[in-house]
């Protein structure tokens, strides 16, 4: 779970979630570590689902596997295409 500020609000991500990202059965310091990795796909996951959804400031939510592997995705492409392009 992590704090969403501006949203005034809680994210959960349940430990199924990092099960399919990580591919395995994860421990919490697995779930962690991974967050830690990868906090900006989180965020930038929490913020598109809290304007997709249209949810009220102060109403905790959580991500799906879907939603961070999403982000991820759509993060590495950018990176991809600002490398590409000299």
């Amino acid at each position: 779970m992590f704090s969403v500020e501006e949203h005034a609000a809680l994210c959960a991500v349940h430990r199924r979630a990092f099960r399919t990202l990580l591919g395995a059965e994860p421990m919490p310091a697995d779930c962690l570590a991974y967050f830690a990795r990868h906090e900006p796909a989180f965020r930038a996951a929490a913020g598109v689902k809290i304007a997709q959804k249209s949810l009220p400031t102060g109403r905790n939510f959580h991500l799906t596997s879907r939603d961070v592997a999403r982000t991820l995705l759509e993060l590495e492409q950018n990176k991809e295409n600002d490398h590409g392009t000299y």
